[in-house]
């Protein structure tokens, strides 16, 4: 074949494959993609006041994967709208940068209308993140999509993580050998201290401490409760309550940075 040939039979098929890219959509990829989990459960067994979602305990982790170019998707175990706990937004708990989210609009359209669970696909995320507030305490644990979709993550490669309430997602995960997957990791959650001076230790399905350690977790905490406290373990970054919000979103994002890509 000559050379003028084999440079249109080059050219040819540079178009081709051009024009197949262009026509195919974008796909998600697992490197700038973060799962943030919220709870759907709004009731204590018999206190007056509600639960849900302690607000903060999402909106700094919002804030600094958002700032740092990563995408983030909203789910929840039912789906829609995503019920905030009435404690969290009292003046001793929102601070300035939650107060600037729950005056923004489009935040708080996401909070109507989170994915459910049983919807997402775990292949397209780097990482997950299951937020706090009591109400995970009932609808985190047990549940077969989440499990699903952090197994899925931690299997490809990806950072599995929470916050105070959140870590209860965590309980049920499990390795490929059936063991529990967070055996052996040094993690921390909701203090069973933390539990009984918040005065809602007798509404709690179980304690959290007390379970994580049961799975074998290497449980740590904070001499002082409420004061701020994260670990970081391989691909498990926790923190123990909601005063450690902005510095458990900041020790993910360096995990993002520093881990390799799934």
């Amino acid at each position: 074949m000559s050379i003028f040939k084999q440079i249109i039979l080059l050219a040819c098929l540079l178009m081709v494959k051009t024009a197949i890219a262009n026509g195919m959509p974008e796909m998600p990829t697992p490197s700038d993609q973060i799962l943030l989990v919220v709870t759907s459960h709004d009731r204590y067994p018999s206190r007056t006041d509600s639960t849900g979602l302690w607000l903060a305990e999402l909106t700094h982790v919002y804030d600094v994967l958002l700032e740092a170019g990563y995408s983030v998707d909203l789910v929840s175990p039912l789906g829609g709208k995503v019920p905030i706990d009435p404690r969290s937004l009292g003046w001793l708990y929102l601070d300035a940068a939650a107060k600037a989210r729950l005056h923004d609009p489009k935040f708080m359209a996401l909070l109507q209308s989170s994915q459910a669970a049983a919807d997402i696909d775990p292949a397209v995320y780097r990482a997950i993140f299951f937020t706090g507030g009591h109400g995970t305490m009932w609808d985190f644990r047990s549940n077969k999509a989440l499990k699903r979709i952090a197994e899925g993550i931690y299997r490809h490669g990806g950072i599995v993580s929470s916050v105070c309430h959140g870590a209860a997602g965590l309980l049920d995960l499990e390795a490929e050998d059936g063991t529990p997957l967070i055996a052996g990791h040094r993690l921390t959650g909701f203090s069973n201290l933390e539990e009984t001076l918040s005065g809602v230790r007798s509404q709690v399905p179980y304690l959290l401490q007390s379970e994580l350690e049961a799975k074998g977790a290497r449980y740590e905490k904070s001499i002082i409760p409420f004061r701020s406290y994260v670990v970081t373990d391989g691909r498990f970054v926790t923190g123990q309550n909601p005063g450690s919000s902005q510095e458990v979103a900041l020790a993910l994002l360096a995990a993002l940075k520093n881990g390799t890509q799934p």
